[in-house]
């Protein structure tokens, strides 16, 4: 039943009210007489995450929450590793997990960024210089951060982002509209790829993904031993050591959530700037996007006019892996900032391309170079025909065939709602020769990979999926669990950095489907996606308030849907729904499910009234928040039409902010 906020039941809490122009809150009515399995399963899981970060950070960080490693870092490769293991703990906190989790998220990333600067990899807080690849995933701790935590991260990510934004830096030539160098960061003397006189580039990585510059060597010339080949010395230096390159685009993340934090123009100038130069670049070559720009601000000037041939581009080492991530990246930040989608131009025909390129095949005749990535989400289907597209190009033409991923196509879709961006999702799976329906349980370095099987449920197809993919990730835990306990008395060589990846038990792949009707984040760099987030109203913080479950069933503009169950048999749970997931939408109406006679929720027990009667009401909304009150085991179903993107992205808060509220830091009464 709705009520405003100065209705509200006796003895019960007075609910957030939300946006101030959209005080409208309802209050469920239908009883919880069957529960669903997927909310059960969502329950278990969050409490199994809960125990799997607490046994993570007692065995493997210290006290002022660094990794316990002790080695050196030899070369300028290694800052990633170290807070990519926490990348989605604050993320778990804003699905809602427990009170403490944030200030230890926080903690962690203090820590490791103190042993970061010992180890000489920052400098004022900073990567010295390093490609965006690594840098792009580096930052996403820190943006969630930002999202959980704003009033306390901001100084930080502002002052990140004028590395950019401000000419004096030396990132940034606004007069060719470049960033200057591959390795850029916050020392303006890290110049170039690599200390010393060669790349270091391991033999099983030459043989992994070849070599860059193929082509300034003689046709048949022998390869030279690794430390005296010129591909990875002198050529490197003077061709692919200046300039930028296309992964360079993924600092307009960084960039992004500065002006989110602040609203100043001049981030939003820098963007259209950016990646407005890209977009330009990206049209003068039939919509395909290049990989490297000359420091005289000209396409491939230091390639002999080749377009390919970049540091982290189209030649070597990942192709499609690294440059469409961090184009999407950035074509989503300057739409974002600008409202005109046309900047997704740039992604939307590069993968074009490569889909009217694609070869239907089996894996395992495939030349990919990404074994690894796939032979775990595949499984038996390695050997099952299906659509593969070209990763890379070089001199010879297209090359290092893999499956189409779908995380840019989705990213693309999700934000715009457009039926070309839906009719291409449907085209590849019309092309795949694997079910979508299929569940997995893999835990992929992006914790994504499940996006064909959430497509499916969404479509209808796969009523199954929410059961399905929450045990497939309760799975993962488990086994990160157990590679803690093989891992945690090793002592860690530098060789083996990425252990703690690799143990780390935190998923949130699911969760983020199921609850907030978005993908995963764009691992390269990006900022999240969500139709929808939660805030508790009682605990005053960003989350599903404990207790309760939400599955999101469709999430088209004018049916967003999601189910909301209380499971506690004694305790009210107040919600806030956020439209966005920076409040960036507007719920213009709400129809949600109610019992026809409210008097029966309280004596939901006594069948002697019969079965409840349900019917649907339909309310006006007109913001970006809507309360809704759940009493003990009750249940309700809200499909909201949504506004898209007709308000300022903001990491708005619903609760009026109060000076004297205890912090995130000091809470002594974790949930």
């Amino acid at each position: 039943m709705p009520f405003s906020p100065a209705e509200h039941a006796p003895g019960e809490d007075t609910p957030a009210s939300g946006d101030p122009a959209s005080p409208l809150g309802i209050r469920a009515t239908v009883p919880l007489l069957e529960v669903p399995g997927w909310a059960i399963a969502q329950r278990e899981l969050f409490d199994l995450l809960d125990h799997a970060w607490r046994r993570f950070a007692r065995d493997f960080t210290g006290p002022d929450g660094r990794l316990d490693y002790t080695d050196t870092l030899t070369t300028r490769d290694g800052v990633d590793d170290f807070y990519e293991v926490f990348f989605n703990w604050p993320q778990l906190y804003l699905l809602g997990g427990a009170d403490d989790l944030l200030p230890a998220s926080e903690r962690h990333w203090e820590g490791v960024t103190r042993q970061l600067t010992e180890l000489g990899m920052l400098r004022d807080e900073f990567e010295r210089g390093y490609d965006w690849f690594h840098q792009g995933e580096s930052l996403l701790l820190l943006y969630f951060l930002c999202m959980a935590a704003p009033e306390r991260w901001s100084e930080r990510a502002l002052r990140f982002a004028e590395l950019y934004v401000d000419p004096a830096q030396g990132n940034y030539d606004p007069g060719h509209r470049i960033i200057t160098r591959p390795h850029n960061g916050s020392d303006p003397e890290r110049t170039g790829l690599f200390d010393g006189e060669v790349y270091p580039w391991l033999p099983e990585e030459a043989e992994t993904y070849g070599f860059p510059l193929d082509w300034t060597l003689p046709d048949g010339a022998p390869k030279a031993p690794l430390s005296a080949d010129p591909r990875l010395g002198t050529e490197m230096r003077e061709r692919m050591g200046v300039g930028d390159t296309a992964v360079n685009l993924a600092a307009a993340g960084l960039v992004l959530n500065a002006w989110i934090l602040s609203g100043e123009e001049r981030y939003r100038d820098w963007i259209v700037d950016y990646v407005g130069a890209w977009k330009e670049r990206a049209a003068a070559g039939d919509g395909l996007i290049p990989d490297n720009v000359g420091p005289d601000g000209v396409v491939g000037s230091r390639h002999e006019g080749r377009w390919y041939g970049g540091h982290y581009g189209w030649s070597w080492p990942h192709g499609w892996h690294s440059v469409g991530h961090a184009a999407c990246v950035a074509a989503l930040a300057a739409a974002t900032v600008t409202g005109d989608e046309g900047y997704l131009s740039m992604v939307t025909g590069t993968l074009d391309t490569l889909l009217s390129h694609g070869k239907v095949m089996a894996f395992t005749d495939a030349d990919s170079s990404l074994p690894s990535k796939w032979l775990a989400q595949l499984g038996p289907d390695i050997h099952t025909p299906t659509l593969h597209v070209p990763f890379r190009y070089k001199d010879s033409g297209w090359f290092d065939y893999n499956p189409v991923t779908p995380a840019v196509p989705v990213a693309l879709w999700h934000h715009t709602s457009a039926a070309t961006d839906k009719a291409r999702l449907e085209r590849i799976r019309e092309g795949s020769g694997i079910d979508w329906r299929t569940v997995r349980p893999f835990r992929a370095k992006e914790e994504s990979g499940h996006e064909e099987a959430w497509l499916a449920f969404l479509a209808g197809d796969d009523p199954g999926y929410p059961e399905r993919i929450l045990a497939a990730a309760q799975a993962q835990v488990r086994h990160r669990l157990a590679r803690m306990d093989r891992y945690r008395d090793l002592d860690v060589p530098e060789a083996d950095i990425h252990v703690w990846q690799q143990s780390n038990p935190v998923v949130t792949e699911a969760l983020v489907q199921l609850t907030w009707g978005g993908p995963q984040v764009l691992y390269n760099g990006g900022l999240q996606q969500a139709r929808l987030r939660y805030h508790d109203a009682e605990g005053r913080r960003a989350g599903l308030p404990p207790d309760v479950a939400a599955l999101v069933t469709s999430i088209d503009p004018e049916a967003t849907t999601v189910e909301l169950v209380n499971l506690s048999p004694e305790s009210a749970r107040t919600v806030i729904v956020q439209a966005g997931a920076f409040a960036e939408h507007t719920i213009a109406s709400v129809r949600y499910t109610a019992c026809e006679d409210d008097a029966w929720v309280g004596d939901m027990y006594d069948y002697g009234h019969g079965d409840p009667v349900v019917t649907e009401a339909e309310s006006a909304c007109g913001g970006p928040f809507l309360t809704v009150r759940l009493p003990a085991s009750s249940r309700t179903r809200l499909t909201l039409r949504l506004l898209p993107r007709t308000r300022t992205p903001s990491y708005c808060s619903p609760f009026p902010a109060q000076p004297d509220e205890t912090s995130a830091t000091e809470q002594e009464e974790p949930r």
